[in-house]
């Protein structure tokens, strides 16, 4: 079963076909690493990982490379305030977005580049567009020419003459064009710069990622993912940047994951409703933010609120439970009995699944087909079935899907001490049965709850694996 899915580009669905067969290349804009991040930048983080999630699922080999801005104008505003180098502030809150994403079960990039460790290859990128007469320096500055990329606008889908009404120039710009926008801009005295033919200075924020895809996956990528807010002027200025220099299309897909608003306003310092996940998975798991993100589609709009995310741990909950429950049918009473109608069920579900991923990772359906499987998980549990297959089919089918989700299905039970101990007892009468199968099926039950016994002269000792 194909996948298809939405190009921002061609502003139509199309059918995913890779570069190199098996194999996908998925660049994805990070954050700028002033503060920690709010909910808007984990959206992305989120619904690009379960994209990368079900490609893997489908059997490709992903590389995966997303981004951190750790030299910009917010991190130097950020250096002042609080009176530290741009390095100490950028290192704090890069360790911080991994300890907030990873709360949110997403997965570490292959690559994590950062402006600060790719300024050579930013510098020799921007030297080549100069001598390919595709940008210019003035006074220290480096600009882009807009006009000499003659599809420019074309992800936004807007014109030249429609930009140029609302294209100016700032204080203290030289640029020959008001569209031109900076490549690299000249160091202010005592701001943080590096060496470069054209004096004392740092990237322009679109450069980085053009010189960081390149160095990282090459001329052309399969996916180039991001939210909404950067198709234009981000994503538009990378197209620019990157195709004038190799004269070859920079992203064969451009994936856009839609806006969040709290409460149905607009997410802003200023109304008060700025929500930092840092402060969100204090108050609500982390695990349930995640879930709440992927019950919508990704392109669409989402509204958050206190309310939406109860009702999204009611759902998640609901999951769980129905698996717990096969769990425990499982483990007290199943038999080696099947139905074949059963068998049938089963591929059905997983084809459902398959289906609303295939349609453009549509999580919001896919999730849909997880609430109809426990629906009907649970009449079979009330009918009293037993089947061995059927309970260990669902139970997978269940665990599958929430590992493309990125969620998890099966509660952690944490064995009690005299539960422990209780199982020792039992594995010693066994050895003394001589029935060393079921001792040593207690010890890798024992062990897969992080409990480690140890055979001693004095008798069996166990601990908690640290």
């Amino acid at each position: 079963m194909a996948i298809h899915l939405y190009n921002t580009l061609s502003r139509k669905k199309e059918p995913f076909t890779p570069i190199e067969e098996g194999k996908v290349k998925i660049y994805v804009c990070g954050p700028t690493v002033y503060n920690y991040i709010h909910i808007g930048n984990a959206r992305p983080a989120i619904v690009f990982d379960m994209v990368r999630r079900y490609l893997e699922y489908r059997g490709y080999d992903v590389t995966f490379i997303s981004n951190f801005t750790d030299v910009d104008d917010k991190l130097i505003k950020a250096a002042k305030e609080l009176g530290e180098d741009v390095p100490t502030i950028a290192e704090r809150f890069i360790h911080a977005y991994h300890e907030d994403t990873c709360a949110l079960g997403v997965k570490k990039a292959d690559h994590h580049p950062r402006v600060t460790e790719t300024m050579p290859e930013i510098i020799e990128f921007v030297e080549k567009l100069i001598e390919k007469g595709f940008a210019y320096e003035s006074n220290g500055d480096v600009y882009f020419k807009t006009r000499a990329f003659p599809t420019y606008g074309q992800l936004s889908d807007q014109s030249i003459d429609d930009l140029q009404l609302g294209a100016r120039i700032e204080v203290g710009q030289k640029k020959e064009d008001p569209l031109d926008f900076v490549l690299w801009k000249a160091a202010k005295e005592g701001e943080i710069s590096w060496d470069s033919p054209w004096g004392q200075g740092r990237p322009g924020w679109h450069i980085e990622c053009s010189a960081m895809v390149k160095k990282y996956l090459g001329d052309t990528i399969d996916i180039h993912a991001g939210g909404q807010d950067l198709a234009f002027p981000h994503h538009e200025n990378e197209i620019a940047q990157s195709e004038a220099l190799t004269g070859k299309k920079m992203a064969n897909y451009w994936l856009h994951n839609g806006y969040i608003k709290i409460d149905n306003e607009k997410m802003s310092k200023s109304l008060g409703n700025f929500v930092l996940v840092h402060d969100i998975i204090q108050q609500h798991p982390a695990e349930v933010v995640r879930f709440f993100m992927l019950m919508a589609h990704y392109r669409s709009p989402i509204n958050f609120n206190a309310e939406l995310l109860e009702s999204a741990k009611s759902g998640l909950d609901r999951l769980k439970t129905t698996v717990s429950n096969l769990q425990h049918r499982l483990n007290e009473s199943a038999n080696l009995g099947s139905k074949a109608e059963w068998s049938e069920k089963l591929e059905e579900f997983k084809n459902g699944f398959i289906t609303e991923m295939n349609d453009d990772f549509n999580s919001a359906n896919a999730i849909a087909i997880m609430f109809d499987m426990a629906k009907e998980a649970n009449v079979y549990l009330r009918e009293g079935q037993t089947s061995t297959e059927v309970l260990e089919g669902l139970i997978i089918l269940f665990n599958e899907f929430a590992e493309v989700l990125g969620i998890t299905v099966t509660e952690d039970v944490e064995l009690l001490d005299e539960e422990i101990d209780a199982l020792i007892e039992e594995r010693n009468e066994a050895r003394k049965e001589r029935n060393f199968a079921r001792a040593d099926q207690i010890r890798d039950e024992l062990k897969e709850q992080g409990i480690i016994l140890e055979d001693t002269p004095q008798g069996v000792r166990w601990k908690r694996e640290k």
